[in-house]
């Protein structure tokens, strides 16, 4: 069996064709949901890039895997300790060394790992590719390490093959001779002038003043990535920016599988494409960053094509991406390790049967301090630090309504409120139960001064605040963040 895996970063689903978008973003990936299954209501557990990973690769919930953060002592992984064997239990039973014991030659083309000093990653792969550029890179670096390996591999009958693309992510860096194909196409966005305004006025890191997380700064290697906007065409550099990234990964990812085809090998491939999250364009007044535990940066695009499963069709089940390991463990024949936090859903891609979750609890803890339940219509979001961007304390989102987070209406429901934060309190009382570890990890991101991501800026940012009229807010933050000054 040849299974690939495509794991492009920061990729929301709902900028993607087959998923309803009206831009022509993703013409190869869109024939893939054409000959394949698409799911509409996938997540990751934990995000962003570190944290997402992490829960994928074990198969457990960051609050038991321990990796939640970007810096600090809650960017690695918790030790297994004293059970630990010869080898670690949560290298044996990662999602890679499933199709190593089924056994495939695995390898990995990604610079994730030295990206993130996410070495654990690579347990499970018989080669890895690294060019070099810690996440900074484009496609066309990666483009012939694939068709290479591809080539050498051609004749083996089993493999897998992880291949990772970088481009929608900040700093946009989509090559300029690739143009943009979008620059006459209507702008797609929900942010019209109105909002704009209201957006200017924002507070908080990534946001249309600073596009550069804290400031304004811009590259002259990345002329697609913007300083700031302050006007509609400056809002369209932004989405112009990022929908030429994925674009761009997409053509790479056609090159591919076009070999794939070129050799025959493309209907007996199992071929997933998906990513570690989405990402904010606008919703919450963010721009350009995976920032929160919401809707636009945890909901992720998975696509499968499974030889002999479902065409064309659709899935609106609630899934998390680490559902993924116990799915492919199934499907394997292999058995299930019982520290998987993970539910199969390899009925859905064999028969087309449901297999969905009742809800969901999504978390972040390298941008903010956030966790959420996804139920039905709602988003119930609890804040414990808010990145600087002066968030409630609890938010209430009917999706189905509200897809873009626009109007908190806690106050209209205060009994969905309650429900909501019932089960979310429920969640962690039963994950640390099942727990190894004796702390719950955001509390130990809490005590470590805040999310990866704040610690160190709030006094420079603050002079920011106040040099461009944004005074209230930068009072309001010393306020709250009196320990961060």
């Amino acid at each position: 069996m040849k299974v690939l895996f495509i794991d492009i970063d920061t990729l929301r689903p709902d900028h993607m064709g087959c998923y309803g978008y009206p831009r022509n973003t993703t013409p190869h990936m869109d024939k893939v949901a054409a000959d394949g299954l698409r799911f509409d209501q996938y997540y990751c557990s934990d995000a962003p890039c570190l944290p997402s990973r992490a829960a994928l690769v074990s198969g457990r919930f960051g609050i038991h895997n321990g990796a939640v953060g970007h810096s600090g002592t809650n960017a690695d992984r918790r030790l297994t300790g004293r059970p630990r064997g010869f080898s670690d239990q949560a290298d044996n039973f990662n999602f890679h060394t499933l199709f190593r014991r089924a056994g495939m030659f695995t390898a990995s083309i990604s610079t994730f790992p030295e990206r993130h000093s996410s070495w654990w990653f690579n347990a499970g792969f018989n080669e890895t590719y690294n060019v070099g550029g810690r996440g900074g890179e484009s496609g066309e670096e990666i483009l012939p390490v694939a068709l290479e390996w591809l080539e050498r591999h051609s004749g083996r009958p089993d493999w897998f093959l992880h291949l990772h693309l970088w481009d929608p992510h900040t700093p946009y860096r989509a090559p300029e001779s690739f143009g943009n194909p979008f620059v006459r196409e209507p702008l797609c966005t929900f942010v019209d002038e109105e909002v704009l305004q209201q957006h200017l006025r924002h507070v908080g890191p990534h946001c249309l003043n600073e596009f550069n997380m804290y400031d304004d700064q811009e590259y002259p290697q990345y002329p697609r990535y913007p300083g700031r906007a302050s006007d509609m065409a400056g809002l369209r550099k932004i989405l112009d920016g990022y929908d030429c990234g994925i674009a761009y990964a997409d053509s790479i990812v056609g090159q591919i599988l076009d070999e794939l085809r070129r050799r025959g090998e493309y209907e007996e491939t199992a071929i997933f494409i998906t990513s570690d999250h989405g990402e904010n364009m606008g919703e919450f007044g963010i721009y350009g960053e995976h920032a929160t535990a919401d809707h636009p940066t945890c909901h992720i695009p998975m696509i499968v094509k499974w030889p002999g499963g479902p065409r064309g069709a659709a899935d609106g089940g609630l899934h998390y991406s680490l559902d993924l390991v116990p799915t492919m463990a199934e499907l394997l024949g292999l058995p299930c390790w019982e520290k998987w936090d993970g539910q199969s859903f390899a009925s859905a891609l064999t028969g087309g049967e449901a297999a969905g979750r009742p809800f969901l609890v999504l978390s972040q803890m390298a941008h903010v301090c956030q966790r959420s339940v996804r139920m039905d219509d709602w988003l119930y979001i609890r804040t414990y630090h808010d990145g600087y961007h002066l968030f409630d304390r609890e938010m209430l989102f009917n999706l189905r309504e509200d897809p873009y987070e626009q109007r908190d209406v806690k106050e209209a429901y205060p009994d969905v409120v309650n429900r909501l934060a019932h089960v979310l309190l429920n969640w962690v009382d039963e994950q640390m139960l099942r727990s190894d570890a004796a702390s719950d990890p955001l509390w130990e991101v809490m005590k470590e001064g805040g999310p990866s991501h704040t610690r160190g800026f709030l006094p420079a940012y603050l002079r920011r605040l106040e040099a461009t009229g944004r005074a209230e807010g930068a009072q309001e933050l010393r306020r709250r963040h009196p320990d961060a000054l």
